[in-house]
C-alpha cells in the first residue's frame, strides 16, 4: 500500500505484479478495490489498484465534488508517480466511466484504456434501461422464484436507503444475483469473494450529471471495451455505443457473463486484456 497527498487530499493505492503500469479503478462509486484484485494480470502488468477519493483509506472530498473529472484528476496524479510516459487504465463499471474521462483529459498519459462494463453517461436513462433488464431477469426466472423476489425488493428499496453503510451493503448483497448470468452456479465458488465487498459512503457527495456521448470521437488512443452479455446495469447496448463512437476500438462480448466477467469467464476476460496489453 502507498499513499500520495494531492492538494491536501490523501489518495491510497496498492501495487502488485510487474511489467507496464495498469491503473485499476473500482466501481460504485465507493466500492472498495478488493473485489477487483486480478492476480492473473499481475503476472504481466504492474497493477496499481486505486482506492479512489471517497473510498477506503483515501480521503473524502470536503466539497463533495466527486465528478468524473475529479476522479480522473486524482488517478492522473497517481499515474505520474511511476516514471512511465504512459499507462494502461482498467476501469470497471463506474471506474469505466472514469477511464473514458481520463482518456479525454489526459491523452498523453494513455497507453490503452480498458472499459470493463462501462458506458459514456450516467443519469435517468441508465436507471430506466437497468430496470428494463432487471424485469427481463425476473421474467426468465420460474414463477414465485425467491431470488427474483429478493432482487426486486432490493431494487425497490435502493433509492430509499439512508446514508448507512451496512444497510447499503446488505442491499447490494441481496441484489447480487441479477449481476450474474447464473448466480446459483457461481455462488459456491465465490464464498471468499463475497466477504471482500465493502464500500464507503460520503453523505456530502453532490449529484454529478455526466454525459460524453458526443465526445467519444475525440478519444483516439487504444480502447478495449469488454461487456457481459447478461450485464443488467451497464449492458451490451451501451458497450456497442462506445465501440461505435470510438474509432478503432475493440469490443469483446462475454457470452456467458453478467457484470463480473472476470469471475464468470476468467479465461476469456484475462485473455482479452493480455492480448490488448501486448499489442500496445
Amino acid at each position: 500500500m502507498a499513499e500520495l497527498v494531492v492538494d491536501g487530499v490523501k489518495v491510497s493505492y496498492h501495487v502488485a505484479g510487474s511489467g507496464p503500469v495498469c491503473l485499476v479503478h473500482s466501481g460504485g462509486p465507493g466500492i472498495h478495490y478488493d473485489y477487483l484484485r486480478m492476480p492473473e494480470l499481475e503476472q504481466q502488468l504492474s497493477m496499481v489498484y486505486l482506492e479512489p477519493v471517497g473510498t477506503g483509506a483515501s480521503d473524502l472530498l470536503a466539497d463533495g465534488n466527486y465528478s468524473m473529472e475529479s476522479y480522473a484528476y486524482y488517478a492522473a496524479q497517481v499515474a505520474q508517480q511511476f516514471g512511465e510516459e504512459k499507462v494502461f487504465f482498467l476501469g470497471h463499471s463506474h471506474g469505466g466511466f472514469v477511464g473514458l474521462q481520463f482518456a479525454l483529459d489526459y491523452p498523453d498519459l494513455v497507453r490503452g484504456i480498458i472499459v470493463y462494463d462501462g458506458m459514456a453517461f450516467n443519469g435517468k436513462e441508465l436507471g430506466q434501461e437497468a430496470k428494463r433488464q432487471l424485469d427481463a431477469y425476473v421474467a426468465r426466472r420460474p414463477v414465485g422464484d425467491p431470488l427474483a423476489a429478493q432482487v426486486q425488493q432490493a431494487w425497490n428499496e435502493d433509492s430509499e436507503l439512508p446514508d448507512d453503510k451496512e444497510r447499503h451493503l446488505d442491499n447490494l448483497r441481496r441484489l447480487l444475483p441479477v449481476y450474474f448470468r447464473d448466480f446459483e452456479e457461481i455462488e459456491p465458488r465465490l464464498a471468499d469473494w463475497f466477504t471482500l465487498m465493502d464500500l464507503t459512503i460520503d453523505p456530502n457527495r453532490q449529484p454529478s450529471a455526466w454525459d460524453i456521448r458526443d465526445r467519444l470521437g475525440e478519444i483516439d488512443g487504444p480502447v478495449l471495451v469488454i461487456v457481459g452479455a447478461y450485464d443488467f446495469i451497464c449492458g451490451e447496448k451501451w458497450a456497442r455505443q462506445l465501440h461505435d463512437g470510438i474509432a478503432g476500438s475493440e469490443l469483446v462480448v462475454l457470452a456467458g457473463s453478467g457484470h463480473f466477467g472476470h469471475l464468470e469467464e476468467p479465461e476469456e476476460f484475462f485473455g482479452s486484456v493480455l492480448r490488448f496489453a501486448a499489442a500496445h
